[in-house]
């Protein structure tokens, strides 16, 4: 089993920038791909963000590319989503998530854009 807790939600004004945070525990080193999901009121959730483990190769949705940055420190088992010039649409519960078919998910940490 793995455990993933985000952390770093909260109320930013549009323009402005947050880092989430999200720590893994239990069985990681079986895991190969890490990634961000985000679901806003009324629509589906959508992955944000993803990396390899191995290769440390990411992929970025194009509603947030250049704006958001995925990043992974493998000493502290955590990973991160660095969010730059926050949009109100960007506003939504973000939630960690890890392994094949996104099997273990963190419960989510809520990010509000709105001046």
């Amino acid at each position: 089993q793995v455990q993933l807790v985000e952390s770093g939600g909260g109320l930013v004004q549009p323009g402005g920038s947050l880092r989430l945070s999200c720590a893994a525990s239990g069985s990681i080193g079986s895991i190969a791909v890490m990634g961000w999901h985000r679901q806003a009121p009324g629509k589906q959730r959508e992955l944000v963000a993803a990396l390899t483990i191995y290769s440390s190769s990411t992929n970025i949705a194009d509603s947030v590319k250049g704006r958001f940055t995925i990043s992974r420190d493998s000493a502290k088992n955590t990973l991160y989503l660095q969010m730059n010039s926050l949009r109100p649409e960007d506003t939504a519960v973000y939630y960690c998530s890890a392994g094949i078919k996104w099997r273990y998910w963190g419960q989510g940490t809520q990010v509000t854009v709105s001046s």
